[in-house]
């Protein structure tokens, strides 16, 4: 089957959540989650969502957002979710989410960040992606929302901003 007529995808068929419990190795010198650690564990679980979405190599072609919202520290544990939340051409956007997990299950968000994502041949060119398929209302907002950052990415690379 050739890249064009690839099958939609639902949201769900890509959706990723990776945890760690944050370790000292993780933090800075307030025991507070390394933002670099942070930037990593996102753009591990944005890859993992788009080859998922993909069956195809990906990669990272810019981090659009990253939203610093509030810390972890030392004996957290970090819930990273990640999913599709636009298609074009050649390129998706990932949303993945950051959370600190409690000890009863509840988690406060911590981080949210957007990346866009291109998948690739075996040559390592750009090949087209599965169409997403937004079920929830959630889904259905985030594409909207991403349409419009989509948009303003465009923008940007034309003013050189």
């Amino acid at each position: 089957m050739n890249e064009a007529s690839r099958p939609a995808k639902t949201v769900a068929e890509s959706k990723t959540e990776q945890c760690h419990l944050l370790m000292p190795r993780d933090a800075n010198s307030y025991n507070r989650l390394f933002g670099g650690q942070l930037m990593e564990w996102i753009d591990i679980v944005a890859g993992i969502v788009a080859r998922r979405h993909c069956e195809t190599n990906i990669t990272t072609a810019s981090i659009d957002n990253l939203q610093f919202k509030a810390p972890a520290h030392v004996g957290d544990l970090v819930v990273l979710l990640g999913q599709v939340t636009y298609t074009g051409n050649t390129s998706m956007e990932v949303r993945v989410q950051t959370f600190v997990e409690d000890l009863h299950g509840i988690r406060k968000l911590i981080n949210r960040a957007y990346l866009v994502m291109v998948a690739l041949d075996k040559d390592e060119k750009p090949v087209q992606v599965p169409r997403i398929i937004p079920e929830t209302m959630e889904e259905q907002y985030e594409y909207e929302c991403a349409v419009k950052r989509n948009a303003l990415r465009k923008q940007r690379r034309k003013e050189s901003f």
